[in-house]
């Protein structure tokens, strides 16, 4: 019997479909598709934490074994070498304990702050020159300026031994042999040259150097100057912030302020001048001479803590020590 095209187009079919059933032999043998569900980097790096997830093994085999009196034997040093490996799903099963464990004391992404000390932060120094200088420092340490370094420089040993400042620096030593400089700014200036090298060494590494000083003394008034050129000489930011003397301390003060004030704005980058006669024009009658002082000191700590306080504290505005450079350079 003649068979017609349709019966020739079922036996294709039909052998294609046995063929497909019965796979080739020259194919290879596929894994099981437990076996297959790690990557290949995954597999090295399961395979290299095998030796750190044994006990979380042995602990999920004896959940499964019946308990029996004898004691536990303890595992030997080396696995045998006909130990048969785990399978990946247990392995992966026990790896993921494991690093469970190891990791779960750290802490979390977002928990914590970032550490300190991570950006670059402006090294920021204030130096206080003289006994105006001095009781200025001290008031910026009471008010807690964050990073800030003080240093107290002055020629009067007694003045320096009272200073609570962090870095204290005695100048002259072989000129006015520890007391102060008698009101005379020529010996101030002589006692900061003779501790430049000092100075120097103090101050190297310095982003910004805040000079402060009351003009019309000797110290404050001679050594400023030399103070604030050491500090532009090793590249610093340097400002002057000084006072200028009230109208009762006389004229001859008055004199040598004038003198000294021209002095340090040769030597600073910025200078800053507070009139304590300014001071007169907002205080009450009644106010003493002590308190107007005071008063005066604080006005010198106000003006270096706001400069400090726009260089170290974020707000909406941000500013950095760049952009004071720039203005003040």
């Amino acid at each position: 019997m003649r068979e017609g095209p349709l019966a020739e187009l079922f036996r294709k079919t039909e052998a294609a479909q046995r063929a497909q059933d019965a796979p080739a032999e020259s194919e290879p043998k596929q894994q099981p598709a437990d076996t297959d569900e790690l990557s290949p980097r995954a597999r090295a790096a399961l395979e290299a934490t095998v030796e750190h997830v044994h006990d979380f093994e042995e602990t999920e085999e004896e959940t499964k074994e019946p308990q029996s009196a004898s004691p536990p034997i303890s595992p030997p040093v080396s696995p045998p070498a006909t130990e048969v490996a785990p399978t990946e799903a247990a392995a992966s099963r026990a790896a993921a304990r494991y690093f469970q464990t190891i990791l779960e004391p750290a802490p979390r992404l977002h928990r914590v702050p970032p550490p300190k000390g991570t950006a670059y932060l402006a090294a920021i120094r204030v130096v206080g020159v003289g006994g105006a200088g001095l009781n200025a420092l001290h008031r910026m340490m009471d008010a807690g300026i964050a990073q800030v370094d003080f240093i107290a420089v002055n020629t009067d040993m007694q003045a320096l031994a009272v200073s609570d400042a962090p870095t204290k620096i005695h100048i002259g030593e072989g000129v006015t042999h520890g007391l102060g400089s008698g009101a005379d700014p020529t010996v101030g200036r002589a006692a900061a040259e003779d501790a430049a090298d000092q100075l120097r060494a103090t101050l190297r590494g310095s982003d910004m150097v805040f000079v402060t000083a009351g003009e019309g003394g000797g110290t404050g008034t001679g050594a400023a100057p030399v103070v604030a050129r050491v500090a532009r000489e090793i590249g610093a930011l340097t400002v002057g912030i000084v006072t200028t003397p009230f109208r009762f301390e006389g004229t001859r003060r008055r004199t040598a302020a004038d003198r000294g004030v021209e002095e340090l704005r040769a030597a600073c980058d910025t200078l800053i001048v507070i009139p304590n006669d300014r001071l007169l024009d907002v205080l009450d009658r009644s106010t003493s001479m002590i308190d107007a002082f005071q008063i005066a000191d604080d006005v010198l700590r106000q003006g270096v803590q706001g400069i400090c306080d726009l260089i170290t504290t974020p707000g909406l505005i941000n500013l950095d020590f760049a952009d004071v450079r720039t203005v003040m350079q």
